[in-house]
């Protein structure tokens, strides 16, 4: 399958659970609520603060795609369905050179800009996705990285 493909399967499916997951956890109260034997996620606001789901890909820190700013929910929809995207340097391949990420052939990464309200640029914040549908976040310009993962 087309590597960039396989990155836009693994952000639709990010996409998809977090339209999904909120439908699920509401109404628990009225007549419409899930029946017995049928667990219901409280808002991610609302859990324990020290619950992240675990890494798939690395070691690095994950976290949970509820808990990141609403502009990379934006920009994994874009790379779901293959942009457009807002800048040229997004959709490119990303070599990897701080050496933070899992170590794969060149080619295996490609980069999008997550934007930042108020800057006149790309900023710094970015997601990095892997053609094995491995996603990646960074706040600081490739200084350290969190893997995205699902509830």
């Amino acid at each position: 399958m087309n590597p960039r493909r396989l990155i836009s399967l693994a952000a639709l499916i990010v996409v998809v659970a977090l339209a999904v997951i909120p439908t699920l956890t509401q109404g628990a109260d009225d007549a419409t609520s899930p029946g017995a034997g049928t667990t219901v996620t409280a808002p991610a606001d609302e859990r324990d603060a020290d619950f992240v789901a675990d890494s798939v890909f690395s070691d690095l820190p994950p976290v949970e795609t509820t808990r990141l700013p609403p502009e990379a929910i934006d920009t994994l929809s874009l790379i779901a369905t293959d942009g457009p995207f807002p800048f040229d340097r997004d959709d490119l391949i990303f070599e990897n050179r701080e050496g933070l990420l899992p170590d794969r052939s060149i080619g295996h990464y490609r980069e999008y800009t997550v934007i930042t309200p108020g800057e006149n640029d790309r900023g710094a914040r970015r997601i990095v996705a892997g053609i094995d549908g491995e996603l990646y976040y960074t706040a600081d310009h490739y200084a350290s990285f969190q893997e995205i993962v699902s509830e």
